[in-house]
């Protein structure tokens, strides 16, 4: 319904939605309203296209390109100059006695969690990109629902589409690759004493194999990004839903539905036209059928890594005291968030990769893969919730003095949104301790490796436990709050967004409108 209101910031006030009652029965007012139609607007700048967002997406895919071919040579290099077995070292060697010992783990440590938070820098820039185009195709073929999707868990039609289910898998694969090769590289490398007088030494290496594995991941990741960006038009690279909604509308890709200004989201499979405002609006857990799913899997991995941590205590009270097993019991004493305490050694239990040369290798990628994979896909489908819920805070700015502004940039929505910097920091950091817990103990000797041998440590996969136990409540809380006031809740879909708008313009509000039409109704008022 197009409303030509003269509402003001001063004159206008949300919370009047609920002095009023809705038309009975719109079906008696059609021919008040048949003139009142929704028009795209014929000037093809009422939206946002975003180029901005395009240029700092394709920067930061360049970027990730350059890592990986850095990756990548850096792994021919080692593995021309060492072998298959041979690692790099990239610091200085420390002599190998107790303070020496601390001090190089400690600085390993630091090592590995700065490429876990590179690699996730370089997958959400990848990301972006493979999201948009995702976002355009949908929108092409008619199935486009939500401003933000699953971008591995949802396909466009086409077996070999960059959007399509198969490479759609392929990136999955390669992205649970990048975390599993970032969580390998950082090695230790021992030097023999040359003399009886002088002391072990040991210095931060990286392996070849894992380094070389890493950069073709990403570098794989970013070319079917690239692909898919030029695959399908893009109407436009910003990640807001108005921008999305206002260009499907314009396009004539999405058609708006009288009688539905007052109806949310939850609401769209009911038939009946006209509604009074609510106190309170549905969840995201109700309104969207994925945050369900979501959510559960969230619960699921850390049910998972509950039953992993003890199942590594039976093995090791089943075990114990065998020389595939440490000798000291876990208690308050032994526990500890890093593995590396001298004094108090750690419980846990270790196995041997067997084979020769590039064998043991394959298995540790796949013993690696098969157990942070959930970890990996979970965390990227938090993207749903974090982005869901950043797009209805959003929307519901246009009930707030300030109103709701369209256009901002490209970054903002990023680094404002608490949900979004939580769920930045969280990737790296529940990486970095997926890999504090389940350790490839390798001993590089003069930069060979020799055995291969898997350690799991029973405080640390506690550890994780309870990191992703916090983190699974505090988003299931996000996804079960439920927000209040009249302002129908859309969670960014498109449909709902549409029929909710009835006026676009860079500075929006929303609420009840006085005009022509003789019936209470609600949309948003130019400033």
């Amino acid at each position: 319904m197009t409303a030509s209101s003269e509402s003001t910031e001063e004159n206008w006030d949300p919370s009047s939605l609920l002095a009023y009652d809705s038309l009975p029965n719109h079906q008696d007012s059609e021919s008040t309203i048949s003139d009142a139609k929704f028009t795209a607007d014929t000037r093809t700048d009422f939206y946002d296209r975003s180029l901005t967002s395009r240029r700092y997406a394709l920067i930061g895919v360049a970027c990730s390109g350059i890592f990986s071919c850095s990756c990548i040579v850096a792994g021919i290099v080692t593995l021309i100059n060492h072998g298959v077995s041979g690692v790099t070292v990239v610091t200085k060697l420390i002599t190998l006695d107790v303070g020496g010992s601390v001090q190089l783990s400690v600085e390993g440590e630091i090592v590995t969690l700065i490429l876990n938070l590179i690699v996730t820098l370089c997958t959400e820039s990848i990301g972006f990109i493979h999201g948009i185009s995702l976002r355009s195709a949908l929108a092409s073929e008619s199935r486009l629902r939500f401003n933000t999707n699953l971008r591995l868990l949802t396909a466009a039609s086409g077996w070999y589409n960059p959007n399509g289910a198969f490479l759609n898998g392929v990136s999955a694969v390669l992205l649970i690759i990048s975390y599993s090769s970032a969580s390998l590289v950082v090695r230790f490398n021992m030097q023999l004493p040359t003399t009886a007088k002088t002391l072990p030494a040991r210095g931060v290496a990286i392996a070849g194999i894992p380094v070389l594995f890493l950069g073709i991941a990403l570098l794989l990741q970013a070319v079917i990004a690239v692909s898919a960006m030029r695959t399908v038009k893009i109407l436009m690279w910003s990640s807001s839903p108005f921008d999305l909604t206002a260009a499907l509308v314009h396009h004539t890709q999405l058609t708006p539905v009288t009688f539905r200004c007052m109806r949310c989201v939850s609401d769209l499979d009911t038939d009946e036209g006209p509604a009074k405002p609510r106190d309170t609006q549905p969840s995201a857990w109700h309104a969207h059928p994925s945050i369900r799913k979501v959510v559960i899997s969230l619960w699921g991995i850390v049910v998972a890594c509950a039953g992993w941590a003890a199942l590594v205590m039976y093995i090791w009270h089943k075990y114990g005291g065998t020389q595939s097993m440490s000798p000291f019991p876990l208690s308050i004493q032994t526990w500890s968030f890093l593995s590396s305490k001298v004094d108090l050694p750690p419980n846990y239990i270790w196995y041997k990769l067997p084979g020769v040369s590039i064998q043991p290798w394959i298995l540790a990628f796949v013993n690696m893969a098969v157990i942070q994979g959930p970890l990996t896909l979970g965390l990227h489908c938090s993207e749903l919730i974090a982005n869901v819920i950043r797009d209805e805070k959003r929307w519901r700015c246009a009930t707030g003095r300030k109103g709701l502004r369209t256009a901002t940039h490209p970054l903002k929505p990023i680094f404002t949104n608490p949900l979004c910097l939580i769920l930045f920091i969280a990737k790296p950091l529940l990486h970095w301790m997926f890999g504090l817990s389940f350790v490839l103990f390798v001993a590089a000797v003069d930069g060979v490796v020799g055995d291969l041998v898997i350690h799991m440590y029973t405080a640390q996969v506690w550890n994780l436990c309870i990191a992703l136990f916090i983190f699974a409540c505090f988003f299931t809380f996000v996804a079960l709050r439920r927000p209040r006031g009249p302002q129908p809740a859309t969670y960014g879909h498109v449909q709902t967004l549409a029929n909710l708008v009835d006026e676009w313009s860079p500075v929006m509000w929303w609420g009840h409108k006085e005009d022509q039409i003789p019936y209470c109704h609600a949309g948003r008022a130019l400033v």
